[in-house]
């Protein structure tokens, strides 16, 4: 994108924020909102230019999430958003809660010369992602007392306390009512979200309520398309259906067998990827189970890499030799059958 003028609409000239903005405008803010609007002051009293990918790498934020923080804020008249022809955010204009008038540019460098006025006629409405994304209202405490009343509050309260490991505080529950009253989503899908965030190492409010907003643009509804989704962008997964000659989208047992691999025994990709190959050349059906077998086996022997399995593989083969009745550790696993488009159906029918 290209860079942007920030305006000064009757904004006072002092570098500190205002008590206003800590006092009615923080509280309700999300942490991306908060760093965008405060690196804007920054910016604006040093008269330096800036763009939405500076905003975005500054604080390893997506575009997308710097895009929605400033939407969030024009809808809080603190910043007013100004549009070329293609709808493409020409300039920021700093505000102090009111409409005001445009002023002149703050960015006066030669690099970045002054950008004309336009006819009112020139703001576009905004691009598709902004008119799309959804911030958090300023729920009162009378609005929070009035949803723990509703039948299933309690239950989604609850189910959040146990996955999270604590009591919701005032804030938490303003989330909840978020997900359930502004995105919709139900308590099924709201107890897969908050499980989904959790078993990615994330117990944090703020988290939830960001793929929650991902989730709710994606127009995911049902716990089978989060479930779809969360499995879609995972590229171990497919890598190691690819390794074991499947070529169909991965059943949500599969790849709970390929997280298992990674989150709970520990193994690199290489590893990983390793046991796939020996499964594939050992057996044509059951390759998921026999790759789950090599894979334990490791883990009860302590090997750890490539080496260690290589001389694991060795050994073996010279016990094998010499005690052909005994079976290895390769293969002292019981063998099920695995009727993947059964599981596909499965999923499907959730």
């Amino acid at each position: 994108m290209s860079r942007l003028t920030i305006y000064r609409d009757d904004y006072s000239d002092a570098t500190i924020v205002s008590n206003q903005f800590i006092d009615e405008y923080m509280e309700n803010a999300n942490d991306a909102q908060i760093k965008v609007y405060l690196y804007l002051l920054r910016m604006m009293h040093a008269n330096l230019p800036t763009s939405i990918s500076d905003i975005a790498d500054k604080f390893n934020h997506t575009e997308k999430d710097v895009v929605r923080a400033l939407s969030y804020w024009e809808k809080k008249n603190l910043v007013r958003i100004e549009y070329d022809e293609n709808g493409e955010i020409l300039a920021l204009h700093m505000q102090s809660g009111a409409s005001s008038t445009p002023a002149a540019p703050v960015s006066q460098k030669e690099a970045y010369p002054k950008v004309p006025q336009q006819p009112k006629a020139v703001k576009k409405a905004p691009a598709p992602e902004v008119q799309q994304a959804k911030s958090k209202p300023s729920y009162s405490l009378d609005e929070v007392a009035s949803f723990q009343q509703e039948e299933e509050a309690s239950q989604i309260i609850f189910i959040a306390e146990q996955y999270l490991g604590r009591v919701l505080t005032v804030p938490d529950i303003k989330t909840i009512i978020f997900l359930y009253k502004e995105l919709h989503f139900s308590t099924d899908l709201i107890d897969y979200l908050i499980e989904y965030c959790v078993g990615k190492g994330h117990r944090e409010m703020r988290y939830i309520e960001k793929v929650a907003i991902n989730w709710s643009e994606e127009k995911i509804t049902t716990v089978q398309q989060a479930k779809q989704q969360s499995y879609k962008y995972n590229k171990i997964v497919y890598t190691v259906m690819n390794a074991l000659g499947r070529t169909s989208a991965p059943t949500a047992k599969e790849a709970d067998f390929v997280n298992r691999w990674e989150k709970e025994y520990g193994f690199t990709h290489d590893m990983i990827l390793a046991a796939c190959e020996k499964a594939a050349l050992a057996v044509d059906k059951n390759r998921m189970e026999y790759t789950d077998g090599i894979l334990k086996s490791w883990l009860k022997q302590n090997v750890h890499n490539l080496a260690e399995a290589e001389a694991a593989s060795k050994a073996f083969s010279q016990k094998k030799q010499t005690t052909p009745a005994k079976t290895s550790s390769f293969h002292d696993f019981k063998q099920r059958k695995y009727d993947y488009d059964a599981l596909e159906k499965e999923l499907l029918s959730n």
